[in-house]
């Protein structure tokens, strides 16, 4: 009995403005999709997150933050630790902590799911007023997964903005035409 691997890993990024985002994309989100979706949010490195806790009002998928050698599961929802990098390695989560860089964990995480999962890595671009997010786009592209970005109805667009003017972004959509897209790229993967 082979385990069971998420058939998609959707690493989402944000920063100012993202979490009435995040809310709104798990809502829209089934909660069985068979994917494994990781928030990596920008926040104060001293902070005591509670965003998982949060989250998990929004959607009937576990929400809870990512540890090291955590398995990645499908129909979860995992959230960076604050102060950390998140890294994955063969399905499971490499924490690195004190982060190496200001406003690079989405870059950073991107990266490195390009690097692990090739066509079944999805970046999104939410919300956020920085570049972050960008970098990491071009990896995923680069590995031959697909990059979203929140459309015009982002908060904060400088993140999105800056992900499209890169050329890197497959789509860009409104919240609640995510999910759909998801699916059918999902559909079109052999197992």
């Amino acid at each position: 009995m082979r385990a069971l691997h998420p058939k998609l890993i959707v690493g989402i990024g944000g920063s100012a403005g993202a979490l009435n985002a995040y809310k709104a994309l798990l809502v829209a989100l089934p909660s069985n999709t068979d994917m494994a979706f990781v928030i990596i949010s920008h926040m104060n490195p001293t902070a005591n997150s509670q965003l998982a806790e949060i989250l998990s009002r929004h959607t009937k998928m576990t929400v809870i933050m990512a540890s090291t050698a955590m398995p990645i599961l499908p129909n979860h929802v995992y959230v960076i630790p604050p102060d950390s990098d998140l890294l994955i390695e063969n399905y499971s989560f490499k924490i690195i902590s004190p982060r190496k860089g200001r406003n690079k964990q989405i870059d950073v995480f991107f990266a490195s799911l390009a690097e692990a999962m090739g066509v079944r890595a999805i970046g999104i671009i939410l919300s956020g007023s920085s570049s972050d997010g960008t970098e990491g786009c071009k990896h995923i592209k680069a590995h031959g997964g697909k990059t979203f970005t929140q459309d015009m109805s982002a908060e904060f667009d400088s993140m999105p903005l800056n992900a499209q003017a890169s050329g890197c972004v497959d789509f860009v959509m409104s919240l609640d035409k995510i999910p759909g897209k998801l699916k059918s790229l999902a559909a079109s993967l052999k197992t």
